[in-house]
């Protein structure tokens, strides 16, 4: 089963695009789902949420909808306090009672490059969230080896592939699956503003054409028999262009 969401929801610049100017941001989240059955929550990377932030989620989402959930940035930008581990997976608890956690996405810096010492990291995240549906998305290409491919298949931790600018260092387009969980994220091709930009959305100010998306299709239907759930997101999501993005594959796929 393929799941179909964007990378976050929360966007005032959504308003007018996404949103109608009469909505209050309250129901932001119900009128979402009444379109998507999955959403990235990205806030979770800057802060550990409380129970109850989940809980209204939860409420607001419907019974059909699940989330994901991006690790907390002191689990894979700071990397210097093991007690975040404990904090960060007792904050799931309303997320797993419920059966609305597809997974956790722990997305890494371009800096976590390929090396005995991250390799070992790896492991060690694995334990410190035993029990949990792990996705890794690495940014530097210097992780795409078939040993590590091997590696993420022991610890049962799935492979974000991606789309993004076709720069050297990033990673290209490959359709990977090393878990039960299949997982695309589309961030836009904005080449000029990637590395340098004034405000961070800029990086993901980016329209797909149809026929950058097209290229899409054969690799996610690959993804999608070799796993049991796929999780399809799209992060250009400046103005809302990420609803056209998935709205487009949806499309392409149907």
């Amino acid at each position: 089963m393929i799941y179909f969401g964007t990378s976050g929801f929360s966007y005032d610049d959504w308003v007018g695009p996404f949103y109608p100017p009469d909505l209050q941001k309250q129901n932001w989240l119900t009128h979402y789902a009444g379109e998507f059955n999955t959403c990235e929550i990205n806030s979770t990377f800057y802060t550990i949420p409380r129970h109850s932030t989940y809980l209204s989620m939860i409420k607001r989402a419907g019974k059909d909808f699940l989330f994901v959930v991006k690790a907390f940035k002191g689990l894979t930008h700071e990397r210097n306090d093991e007690s975040v581990f404990g904090d960060f997976k007792n904050s799931l608890k309303p997320l797993l009672e419920a059966g609305k956690l597809g997974c956790v996405l722990v997305q890494f810096p371009y800096s976590f490059k390929s090396d005995e010492r991250n390799i070992d990291y790896l492991a060690a995240l694995r334990e410190n969230l035993h029990g949990l549906p792990l996705v890794i998305e690495f940014r530097h290409s210097g992780w795409l080896q078939d040993s590590v491919f091997s590696l993420l298949r022991r610890l049962d931790i799935g492979f974000c592939a991606v789309d993004e600018p076709h720069l050297a260092g990033l990673i290209p387009p490959v359709a990977v699956v090393t878990s039960g969980i299949g997982y695309i994220r589309f961030h836009g091709r904005n080449a000029r503003k990637w590395w340098q930009h004034e405000h961070a959305y800029e990086r993901y100010d980016y329209t797909y054409s149809d026929e950058e998306l097209r290229e899409w299709v054969p690799k996610i239907k690959k993804i999608d028999e070799n796993a049991d759930i796929t999780f399809v997101f799209a992060n250009n999501h400046w103005r809302g262009q990420s609803v056209d993005t998935i709205r487009q594959i949806k499309m392409m796929l149907d």
